[in-house]
């Protein structure tokens, strides 16, 4: 399996994503799409940060379950109930990013929404992994 990040040098610079990703591999893992929901399906934490946090820990506990790793991320799209909130904490979640996921960025979206499946959650992130 092979992904490459390709940022090419005409355009903006990426902070936090890659602009394009190709891939080589033989298996697509989809990624439905994660919230801040606990183990009793419930939105847990009360900030877009910590929110932030467990949808991610989430949809890499279903990308390691599928066999994979947060580096064999090729795209993800985050859905914000609040995207000025969202920008507003942008160098926390990108820390948070990190912490998870590393620095292997996948092509990534954010996307402006009136609200989400689970009526308190700030934050939605689906994905797709090619692996190996």
């Amino acid at each position: 399996m092979s992904l490459d990040r390709l940022n090419p040098p005409e355009l903006s610079p990426p902070t936090g994503f890659s602009h394009a990703v190709a891939a080589t591999g033989s298996r697509l893992v989809f990624l439905a799409g994660q919230t801040a929901l606990d183990r009793d399906g419930k939105v847990a934490g009360g900030a877009l940060p910590d929110q932030f946090e467990l949808a991610l820990t989430n949809l890499l506990t279903a990308l390691r379950a599928a066999g994979g790793t947060p580096a064999d991320l090729a795209r993800v799209t985050v859905y914000a109930t609040d995207v000025a909130d969202y920008r507003a904490h942008a160098a926390e979640l990108g820390l948070i990013w990190r912490k998870l996921a590393g620095r292997d960025y996948p092509a990534m979206a954010v996307i402006g929404t009136t609200r989400l499946w689970d009526e308190q959650a700030m934050v939605e992130i689906d994905g797709f992994a090619v692996l190996s």
